[in-house]
């Protein structure tokens, strides 16, 4: 079994612990059922009481979703190769419950160190908790995004990766297009830059220019499928709630650095 597998499956368990400690699994499919329905809303409405507002929904996001990340991000690194190298270190912009940053640097085998920035307190808090459950050397704090200074020392050099997973497409067009303008200077300067975000694509309707700009640069743009194996938990959520995830599917953008 792989650094990465086990991993996962240890974070898997710990999260049902801690995340069932104080609700009943029907709770956190009620609320699973209610945050899918808002899944895609932007996230400026989150400290007003968005889609993770209640104990119920921070539950069902950490139990079901950031696994979903987690396994989607490491599907692409490792199908793109950019776990080998492993990246000196990583920045996670808008990392969640610090899913995706782990996900890369267990797969390049936990030796990158994953700094996250997020804006609301409680992702930020949960993502310390998911480096120490993973085993990764990781810290998060919270911030904005768009005035993260992704290229300027100390937080990325060349042969660091950044990644904003998911995020893209819960800003607004001219802080997403800030945030853009970092991703590719920082990529410039030897990062590796990725951006995944779903599938579907009313999500992110800017998603064919920025592709287009992304493959000028020397990047490329990909469409991933694969089939997955959930574990019991997520099974068990994903039927209750009427959802289907019998393949993961996701969308990337890979800068390997030095580019155009």
């Amino acid at each position: 079994m792989t650094h990465s597998n086990m991993a996962f499956e240890h974070w898997v368990a710990e999260l049902e612990r801690r995340h069932l400690a104080d609700l009943r699994v029907p709770e956190v499919t009620r609320a699973l059922r209610a945050l899918s329905s808002t899944y895609v809303e932007r996230r400026h409405t989150v400290a007003r009481g968005g889609p993770l507002a209640s104990a119920g929904k921070r539950a069902a996001f950490a139990l079901f979703y950031a696994p979903l990340h987690f396994l989607s991000t490491r599907h692409v690194v490792e199908s793109l190769g950019a776990h080998q190298p492993p990246p000196s270190a990583i920045l996670d912009v808008g990392c969640g419950t610090g899913a995706a940053g782990s996900a890369w640097a267990t797969s390049a085998g936990g030796t990158p160190a994953v700094t996250g920035i997020d804006r609301h307190p409680w992702a930020v808090s949960e993502a310390r908790w998911t480096y120490r459950a993973l085993g990764v050397r990781g810290t998060a704090r919270q911030g904005d995004a768009s005035r993260a200074a992704l290229y300027g020392p100390p937080m990325l050099k060349a042969g660091s990766g950044a990644i904003a997973a998911y995020v893209l497409n819960e800003l607004r067009e001219a802080t997403r297009l800030r945030v853009e303008a970092q991703l590719f200077a920082a990529a410039a300067r030897g990062v590796r830059v990725l951006i995944l975000e779903p599938i579907a694509r009313g999500v992110a309707p800017w998603w064919d220019a920025t592709a287009r700009r992304v493959v000028e640069a020397g990047g490329r743009a990909d469409d991933w499928r694969c089939e997955i194996d959930l574990p019991p938990l997520l099974r068990l959520l994903d039927k209750a709630a009427g959802l289907n995830h019998r393949e993961l599917t996701v969308r990337s953008l890979w800068l390997p650095g030095a580019v155009r």
